[in-house]
Formats: C-alpha cells, sequence, structure tokens
C-alpha cells in the first residue's frame, strides 16, 4: 500500500489529506468520491508518522490483552457455566448468563466472542482456541475432551477444579517469598544507603591523612561510583538486554529450548516448573485416556499444555515411542523425566489393566510433592538468604571499621 498527499482548496482555503492507495489513480479517484473540495494536486509520500503511531498502539494494546485473564474471576465464570450445563440448560444459555454476570471486561469481550461463534455454529472449543494465549491451553484441552466425551459440565467443573489448585498454589508460592523478598528489598536499601553516604567520607579523611584505603572499602567506593555515575546506563542496559532476550524467547525456537532447559535446573525453581506441568500433563492425560479418548490423542492434547518447551519436547518421545510399536513405559522410559518408581507404576499399570488407576495415583504422586515444595520454600531459600546476609555484613563491617583502624593508625602517626 502507498501513501499520497493530495492538495486541494475547500471554502476557498487550501488543504491537505493523506490517503492510502495502490496507485496515483485510485487515490484520486478516492478523494473525489469524498467530495472532500476541489483536486490541486497529487504527490507520493513515504508512511505518515500519525499511523506509524496508531499501528504502534495497537501492537501495544494486543500485547496488552494477550496477557492471561486474572484466574478468580474466570474460575467463577466457569463454574457457573458447569453448573448451568449439569442443570440441562443449552451452552448458548450458560455463556449469555455468563456475559452478563462477568464483571471483568476483558473476560467479558472473550465470552461475548466466544457466544457469537458458538451461535453461528463453531463448537466451543474452537470458539476458544482464538484465546488461548489468554484463556491457557489446559483450558482448550478440557473443553475439547468434554465435547469429545458427552461431558461437557464435568469437564469444564474439573478445569475450573485444576485452575483453582494453580491459583491457590500461586498464593502460597506468592506467601511463601514475601518474607526473603522483604529481607532482600532491605537489605538493598540498606547497602545503597551505606555505600552512597558513609563510605565516602572515609575516602575524603584518608586523602586528607596520604593513608592508603583497604581493599573492601575500595570494593565499595567503585560500588557507589558505579551507582551514582552510571546508574542510569546500568538500568538502561539491564532493560535492554531483557527485552533482547524477552524478543529472542518469542522469535528463536533455539533460544527459548535452552532457556526453557536452563530454567529446569535452577534452584527451587526448576522443581516448581518440573512437579507443576508434569503433574498437569500426567493427571489430564489420564482424564482423557480414562474418557475413552485414543491415546495418540491423548497424550498429544495433554502435551499440548507443558508450557516449558524443553519438556513438551520430551514428553513428545512417549508419541514416538507409541508410534514405533513401543510400550508406554518405554516412552515414558525415554523421556529421561521420570524416576523409576514412576516407570514401574506405569508399568504395572500396563500389565493388569489398571492404566487408568495408576495414572491417577501418579498425579496424586505429583500434587503432593508440589504441594510440599510450595509449603516449604522459604525454608529452603533460608540457606541462601543467611549466606546473602552474612556476605553483606562483613562486606559493610571490612569496608567500614578497616579504614577506622587505619584512620587511627594514622592519627597517631
Amino acid at each position: 500500500m502507498k501513501y499520497f498527499e493530495i492538495e486541494y482548496i475547500k471554502n476557498g482555503v487550501k488543504d491537505t489529506i493523506t490517503l492510502p492507495y495502490p496507485n496515483k489513480l485510485e487515490a484520486i479517484q478516492g478523494f473525489k468520491s469524498k467530495a472532500l473540495g476541489v483536486f490541486l494536486n497529487i504527490d507520493e509520500v513515504s508512511e505518515p508518522i500519525s499511523i506509524k503511531l496508531s499501528r504502534l498502539k495497537d501492537k501495544i494494546k494486543d500485547k496488552l490483552r494477550a496477557k492471561k485473564v486474572p484466574l478468580e474471576p474466570y474460575i467463577a465464570s466457569l463454574r457457573q457455566i458447569s453448573t448451568m450445563l449439569n442443570a440441562g440448560l443449552p451452552i448458548t444459555t450458560c455463556l449469555e448468563d455468563a456475559v452478563s454476570t462477568t464483571e471483568h471486561k476483558r473476560l467479558k469481550e472473550i465470552f461475548v466472542i466466544v457466544l457469537q461463534e458458538v451461535e453461528s455454529g463453531i463448537n466451543l472449543s474452537s470458539a476458544f482456541k482464538n484465546f488461548e494465549d489468554e484463556v491457557g491451553a489446559i483450558s482448550i484441552a478440557m473443553i475439547d475432551l468434554g465435547e469429545k466425551t458427552g461431558m461437557l459440565d464435568e469437564s469444564i467443573d474439573k478445569l475450573a477444579e485444576i485452575l483453582q489448585e494453580i491459583q491457590d498454589n500461586r498464593m502460597k508460592l506468592k506467601k511463601a517469598t514475601r518474607y526473603p523478598l522483604v529481607v532482600i528489598f532491605a537489605m538493598i536499601i540498606a547497602f545503597s544507603f551505606v555505600i552512597t553516604l558513609v563510605v565516602p567520607q572515609f575516602q575524603a579523611m584518608f586523602e586528607e591523612y596520604h593513608a592508603k584505603l583497604p581493599f573492601p572499602t575500595i570494593l565499595l567506593l567503585w560500588i557507589e561510583h558505579a551507582i551514582v555515575d552510571y546508574g542510569p546506563y546500568i538500568i538502561a542496559g539491564a532493560v535492554l538486554i531483557s527485552v533482547i532476550l524477552s524478543v529472542l524467547y518469542r522469535k528463536n525456537q533455539k533460544f527459548k529450548l535452552n532457556f526453557d532447559r536452563y530454567m529446569l535446573k535452577v534452584y527451587i525453581v526448576g522443581k516448581v516448573i518440573y512437579l507443576s506441568m508434569v503433574g498437569r500433563f500426567v493427571y489430564v492425560f489420564d482424564r482423557l485416556a480414562a474418557s475413552g479418548i485414543p491415546m495418540i490423542d491423548a497424550l498429544g492434547t495433554s502435551i499440548n499444555i507443558v508450557e516449558n518447551s524443553y519438556l513438551r519436547e520430551r514428553l513428545s518421545e512417549i508419541i514416538y515411542a507409541i508410534e514405533e510399536g513401543k510400550s508406554l513405559k518405554e516412552g515414558f522410559e525415554d523421556t529421561e523425566q521420570f524416576e523409576s518408581m514412576i516407570i514401574q507404576m506405569i508399568s504395572a499399570g500396563e500389565s493388569s489393566g489398571s492404566l487408568s488407576k495408576m495414572l491417577d495415583k501418579i498425579s496424586d504422586i505429583f500434587r503432593k510433592k508440589y504441594g510440599y515444595l510450595v509449603d516449604n520454600v522459604s525454608t529452603m531459600i533460608e540457606p541462601l538468604l543467611i549466606a546473602a546476609i552474612a556476605g553483606f555484613v562483613l562486606l559493610l563491617a571490612l569496608g567500614i571499621f578497616l579504614p577506622m583502624w587505619s584512620i587511627a593508625e594514622a592519627v597517631g602517626n
């Protein structure tokens, strides 16, 4: 699309307007159809800044909308829809009621669009598919399960339970990390205060007595110099690095895979990611397989809800193994993500014909492990916190008391 600036006269006054058209002829015809005034001249111009800003604004708005909807109002709406479906009401009536009772603006917009698409003949899971980034892949998987099994009300109720558990665990995690974060924030404030207001005073006194600063004090002065003189650049650099990493994560599949793999090795964070995502995978796979969905389809849907790309790639080995004629147990072994006890439980379930029962027990194991981890996050962080506080106090003590002793010696001399 090209842009043309058209000069014209209206009521004896010259004016210009910029219009987007494929060529000059169509631009002139388009201008005349608008009846804005008497045509004078036309020139091809570059894209106006106002249009660029408008497009950028729309992109930012789309990015903001792409954020996941809050779980609390979403869970409440799901429970409401499930209850109404269980009472025998049609899905359109349930969605209409959800639209009228939901107060969250974006969630209301989603339900309105979903309702319109369902009324036009599209199934519910396909209608929600357009909002997968906002409602999550697990929502699509559970709604799809309900439509395939004919038990949509139960599937939506189970979805609400899963999301409620996720929400509860998030709240537990926030509560567990609140105290360590407060301590770390207080340390940063105290450290900044000392190195910017207290330590520089020693430099002035040492220069007066021509004494040599001890290394801990020099280190603190280096930090103070970096913060005071290069603070804005450090912040800008950190923001720039975070933006670059974010873009690479979205655009570069190899970088995303390596980053997700690294995150699984981070202390505490890796365990939280692993237990939550693999636990969800096992639970959804169990529900789908128990409902009569073909194993390959059940695995594909279950793996799709795993957000960590490295875990998703490893779990896909199960599908490849089954397609090659291997057993489910061998597929789980090929992932290298499950301990021997889980593998043995899968093997026992396959051989005894009670796979669903074993999957249910495995899901319960992951749920309990995740709950225990979240409940003890603060205890696990304590050693790191104590080490950080000890290092902080030691550096300040050496940086402040050593120069005081040196000053006393300099004054004595």
